[in-house]
């Protein structure tokens, strides 16, 4: 793309805000869709980004839609459903959904997409709103080469690392799997840490332990600040969320036919603290949800 297009953005949450904010900040005609679901967006209109009461006039201002939202039904809602993006497409738009999908759900919304004279690309996300703040992300990206190349300007806007998967959907596989891998160790590190508090050892002690150890790494970083000082910030991150990340993770690992029994095991665990009412606990939570 010769000059920066047009951006919609759709999921204005924890995540999007950052995105958003980096967008804007690089000089791109800008436009949200107003929702209650939102972080407050004063400063991002500040910059110029414009407001808009419907996904339609979102799409028709726009040549690049950015998706940052839940999840699947909230993707295919927004892209098919009445009033949504493919109703009121315009020639050539591209859809980039930033959520975290299932990838057979990102294969049927970009066939439809592409019908309906678009383009798709799945950039799913890893790291944390910090980040995207930062404009560190890193992004997974499934669909075209080509089309990720035109995108790249916007995309590092936002973020720090850009890695091209695959074929569409095999960017939000990555992200599962990723998710899969980075939560699973934060819930294991928080059933120890339960296990630990309730034998009375010293939480700095296990820390050091593990980090002197096989147990260090990038989420023992993540979950020592709500070991230590019962604060759980370091992850903003909803145990709702974790949850639904583990059974997408879960689904995708069924449809492939392989074996999914740690995953499964981690799955019940975060099913069971949301069911309990902490689904809205950040995820480092966990270590004191599991002592009782």
């Amino acid at each position: 793309m010769s000059k920066k297009p047009a951006i919609g953005m759709i999921g204005i949450g924890l995540m999007g805000h950052g995105i958003a904010w980096n967008i804007a900040h690089a000089g791109y005609a800008l436009t949200l869709l107003d929702h209650p679901g939102n972080q407050p967006v004063d400063d991002l209109k500040a910059m110029g980004a414009v407001s808009a009461g419907s996904i339609a006039e979102v799409a028709k201002a726009a040549e690049v839609i950015l998706l940052c939202v839940t999840g699947s039904p909230q993707v295919e809602a927004i892209l098919a459903g009445s009033g949504g993006v493919i109703e009121n497409l315009r020639p050539g738009t591209v859809v980039v959904d930033c959520s975290t999908a299932l990838p057979e759900s990102s294969a049927r919304m970009a066939a439809a997409i592409q019908a309906a004279g678009g383009e798709f690309l799945d950039a799913a996300m890893t790291r944390l709103p910090q980040h995207a703040r930062a404009g560190t992300l890193n992004l997974l990206i499934g669909g075209e080469a080509v089309l990720l190349e035109r995108l790249r300007p916007l995309l590092e806007t936002f973020s720090e690392n850009i890695t091209h998967i695959g074929a569409v959907g095999s960017g939000h596989l990555m992200k599962l799997m990723h998710n899969y891998v980075s939560l699973g160790f934060i819930a294991l590190l928080a059933e120890v840490a339960a296990h630990g508090e309730k034998a009375g050892l010293s939480m700095q002690t296990l820390v050091d332990v593990l980090n002197q150890g096989g147990g260090g790494g990038a989420a023992l970083q993540r979950i020592s600040p709500f070991l230590l000082n019962g604060d759980p910030s370091s992850v903003p991150f909803y145990i709702s969320n974790a949850a639904k990340d583990l059974g997408y993770y879960n689904q995708a690992a069924t449809a492939s036919g392989v074996e999914r029994g740690i995953a499964g095991a981690v799955s019940t665990i975060l099913d069971r603290i949301v069911a309990e009412g902490h689904g809205q606990d950040y995820v480092p939570q966990l270590a004191a949800l599991l002592k009782t």
